[in-house]
């Protein structure tokens, strides 16, 4: 077993007084808080503005940054500061491009939650904004940082399992709050709540507050099961292997367990086709009969690799470079007549059964976390104006690649994509 050494284990360096990063939420939320309170703890950063639609979650936010942050409904106050350098959008899916694309116009850098897209034309407008305007923006996808994959795709690259022919990886939850039933605080109303704001480009309906603070469940605002999850899935596949995407995909899905109003699936599986030479299959389940799980496993010519819990681990078994022989369905001599001639022809191996050539594992140490080390890459490119490691365009197809499975599913057809360019066929 290997121990893997982590960014966040490295000696804090000073921070200049002019290298000091002030950044703002936009959606608070429990993602939007999380991230946030990851950001606060990368030396040299200050919070010091928040907007969410919900009067609560401001409240809270004053009681985690102090009294004296912006707090406000409209973000387009915090995008007028010229003290703060970026923002982090934890906002529904429907409002990812128009928030990012607002702060890139404003002159601040940004780290948006994932899935970068809501629907496709979203991306290209977030793309070009970012190159227009030269901010610096990440997608907010973890496993891309971690030291974990990272290790993953140095093995995959010295072909540690030999060609890589397919991966299966999964995500799968088992309780309320992993199929989104969010709790709805007991005061919400059109008081507390800007429904209007909210709606956005959504269709324009009554309040409701499931609506408000369980979005999910509804693909007005959110991806489904593919953008919240699928898109972690891709994220891992393509930092791993170094692909661009599929070039086509199959999906199927349905809604078995979770029959409380919600448009979009609980459960979804998907198969992808990509020109590297590997197949990928996917799959989510609301109502898995276990605990919440994720993991990947890569599958080449000369064994197999698994990331999973807190590490990844290889498993290498060759594969048998001589035909082998069936020969116990003829007589004895027959039979010791075949098997001499075999080995005679293949002297070295047995004519049954492969080596193991042995198992390893590499694990993150105790307390590591992913969230940390993208936050900090994402801040460290706020400094430095280096490149991030998850930038728009790399967004753009992991989620590009999630979404074919709402469109399959929704066509009830096998999807063509175009990764390089990143378009629908």
């Amino acid at each position: 077993m290997h121990l893997l050494a982590a960014a966040q284990d490295e000696p804090a360096k000073p921070i200049a007084a002019n290298d000091h990063i002030q950044i703002a939420l936009i959606g608070a939320g429990g993602q939007g808080q999380g991230d946030t309170k990851v950001a606060a703890q990368v030396p040299g950063v200050k919070v010091v503005a928040v907007a969410d639609c919900y009067n609560g979650c401001l409240d809270h936010s004053k009681e985690l940054w102090g009294n004296d942050i912006l707090a406000t409904r409209d973000y387009n106050e915090i995008l007028a500061r010229k003290d703060i350098d970026a923002v982090i959008i934890g906002t529904p899916d429907h409002w990812h491009m128009q928030a990012s694309t607002d702060a890139m116009n404003a002159g601040k850098d940004v780290y948006c939650e994932k899935p970068m897209i809501h629907v496709y034309s979203d991306g290209r407008k977030i793309i070009e904004t970012a190159r227009k305007t030269n901010r610096i923006i990440q997608i907010g996808s973890q496993r891309v940082s971690s030291v974990i994959y990272q290790k993953a795709k140095e093995l995959l690259a010295a072909g540690a399992i030999g060609k890589l022919n397919m991966v299966t990886a999964w995500y799968d939850r088992n309780s309320a709050l992993g199929a989104w039933e969010y709790t709805v605080p007991p005061d919400a109303s059109t008081e507390t709540c800007d429904w209007p704001r909210w709606l956005g480009t959504a269709p324009k309906i009554p309040f409701n507050a499931e609506h408000f603070f369980q979005w999910r469940k509804w693909k007005a605002y959110g991806s489904g099961v593919a953008g919240d999850l699928f898109v972690h899935l891709f994220s891992g596949v393509h930092f791993v292997t170094g692909s661009h995407g599929p070039s086509r995909a199959m999906a199927t899905a349905a809604l078995r367990f979770w029959k409380d109003g919600r448009d979009v699936p609980d459960v979804m599986l998907g198969l992808y086709d990509y020109p590297q030479g590997f197949n990928l299959s996917v799959r989510t389940n609301f109502v898995n009969g276990g605990s919440e799980s994720e993991g990947f496993v890569f599958t080449g010519s000369e064994g197999t690799m698994t990331i999973g819990g807190d590490g990844v681990s290889l498993t290498r078994v060759p594969r048998e470079k001589e035909p082998g022989v069936r020969y116990n369905l003829f007589s004895e001599a027959i039979q010791k007549r075949m098997l001499e001639d075999y080995r005679e022809k293949y002297p070295r191996t047995h004519p049954t059964g492969v080596t193991l050539l042995g198992e390893e594992k590499y694990v993150a140490p105790d307390d590591y976390s992913d969230s940390y080390d993208h936050m900090k890459n994402f801040i460290d490119a706020v400094r430095t104006r280096r490149p991030v490691v998850e930038d728009a365009v790399f967004g753009f197809r992991a989620a590009g690649t999630a979404l074919l499975s709402n469109v399959s599913y929704e066509r009830g057809a096998v999807v063509g994509w175009d990764p390089e360019n990143m378009k629908l066929l």
